[in-house]
């Protein structure tokens, strides 16, 4: 219980932290979005115009920095982050909320299947040392690791959309598709996430398998498993009980915090596929000047990093009790 209370506190704490940061950072970029619009119109609007959508934008009268920083945190608390600038007047959380579900499922099944399949793949290299598909299949990862995923992209959509018309260009759905879960709203949406995930799930499984393999390689090195050779063990209980469970645990963090960058979306991917996900609206949001949606993305990739990093600290006491005995090295 000390071991939950301890890292509750320092979740919170860090909460804290990184809500300060994330009021702070946006603001330290020059300009804001009636100056840039201003600018862009060259001129063009007259100061009447630049008063009336500060006042539209919610950025006339706001304080001190310190009023605005309190005010700021009363209104996350609720769950209110304001009004979006470059989807005025639609309020953040709405547009939030029919970003989050895309890319959710879209990030978040990609990161759970490379996971699974680099993880699988990296086991097998490693047990099965010395033959010949084991072998290659390391330096193949690396390529691929060290393949700039954006650029893959780039690959599918000429190859399968532009060369092949195999697959759609961009979007989520096609348009006229009908109402949301039928069989050919399903399939429309499957169709547009077949590229973007394919992408995200090849670059992403060679990272996990050269991770795994690492892990498992140390694993066999340990005298343990030679003391449980030597009593007789069989070669899949070893794998089972012993290799696998030790070679998990660094794997695991790193999983979390991949979990955790999920509602940050892919931003490349995504803007690649004209995909409608989270990491796309940071990038127009980044590029509109737009404070209040920046914010909230920001928080959100905060929040869910630290508490996923939080499950997994729980998951490590259960799996390796010396972790909440603090015994572990």
């Amino acid at each position: 219980m000390i071991y939950i209370l301890k890292r509750l506190g320092l979740l919170l704490f860090t909460l804290w932290i990184a809500a300060t940061f994330n009021f702070i950072l946006p603001r330290l970029v020059p300009g804001d979005p009636v100056g840039a619009m201003m600018a862009r119109y060259q001129g063009q609007m007259t100061p009447e115009a630049a008063e009336a959508l500060k006042k539209a934008y919610g950025l006339d009268n706001l304080g001190s920095p310190l009023q605005e920083y309190f005010h700021y945190l009363v209104n996350i608390l609720h769950g209110d982050f304001g009004r979006s600038v470059s989807h005025f007047p639609s309020p953040v959380s709405e547009v939030i909320g029919n970003a989050a579900p895309w890319t959710i499922g879209l990030i978040g099944v990609t990161t759970i299947l490379s996971f699974l399949i680099g993880s699988l793949l990296g086991l097998f290299s490693a047990w099965r040392k010395g033959t010949f598909i084991a072998d290659i299949l390391p330096p193949l990862a690396l390529f691929i690791n060290a393949m700039p995923y954006f650029w893959f992209a780039q690959l599918l959509v000429y190859f399968f959309a532009l060369k092949r018309d195999w697959f759609p260009l961009s979007g989520n759905l096609d348009a006229f598709v009908g109402d949301a879960w039928t069989p050919k709203w399903i399939a429309s949406m499957l169709q547009h996430a077949l590229l973007p995930g394919l992408t995200i799930v090849v670059t992403a499984a060679g990272g996990w398998l050269i991770t795994m393999r690492n892990n498992v390689m140390s694993v066999l090195s340990e005298d343990y498993l030679a003391f449980a050779r030597a009593k007789g063990l069989s070669e899949g209980r070893i794998l089972n009980r012993y290799v696998l469970k030790n070679a998990m645990l660094p794997s695991l963090t790193a999983f979390g915090m991949a979990l955790g960058f999920v509602v940050g979306g892919a931003i490349l991917v995504e803007t690649v596929f004209s995909y409608p996900g989270l990491g796309f609206y940071l990038y127009t949001a980044v590029n509109a000047l737009d404070y209040p949606l920046m914010q909230a993305i920001f928080l959100m990739i905060a929040t869910s990093v630290l508490v996923a990093n939080f499950i997994v600290d729980l998951l490590y006491a259960v799996i390796d009790p010396r972790v909440r005995d603090g015994k572990a090295r």
